[in-house]
């Protein structure tokens, strides 16, 4: 037997930093720092959320330590280069009787404006739920799109968006 898990509860998080050493540990442990994930662990996961999941505001007091599984975008650049970090969470929805199927979640690291980035993440959202699911039974509603983006004045920076799962439901499976 093992046990599949499922995060059924998660926070959004985001920060940015600079620094004149570099950007790790300078810049981006100090978007970490600003983001409130400084001192976990973090393991980074790609972009479907399932259907059950619930958002929560962040819990005041992270374990040191503690193991935190996201979904992040990390974004780096230089002294007068944009950083910009952003996510899109969205829920698919099934026609017929309006229940969530799944979350996707896209992200972006780079360094367009927040306007390019939305706009950006708006069309891969879009072509993630057009690749994977028929139009005519279900459709896509966008929940947020959280956005960190700024240019640093220090030789180093950095902007982070992260969802970050705190509980998780386990399916068991047997292996034959």
């Amino acid at each position: 037997m093992f046990g599949l898990r499922i995060p059924s509860k998660f926070f959004i998080t985001k920060g940015k930093g600079e620094s004149n050493f570099g950007y790790y540990p300078g810049a981006i442990d100090k978007a970490l720092k600003a983001a409130g994930i400084h001192n976990q662990n973090l393991i980074f996961y790609t972009s479907i959320l399932p259907p059950n999941a619930k958002r929560i505001e962040r819990p005041k007091d992270l374990p040191y330590g503690a193991v935190l599984e996201t979904i992040s975008a990390i974004a780096t650049g230089r002294k007068g280069e944009r950083t910009t970090a952003a996510l899109i969470v969205a829920w698919v929805l099934n026609k017929r009787n309006h229940k969530k199927v799944c979350g996707l979640v896209a992200e972006y690291h780079g360094n367009k404006t927040k306007r390019s980035a939305r706009k950006y993440l708006l069309g891969v959202i879009k072509e993630m739920f057009e690749s994977r699911f028929d139009a005519g039974e279900y459709s896509l509603k966008v929940e947020d799109i959280i956005i960190e983006s700024f240019v640093p004045k220090k030789k180093f920076g950095a902007s982070i968006v992260s969802i970050c799962f705190t509980e998780f439901t386990e399916k068991l499976n047997k292996i034959r």
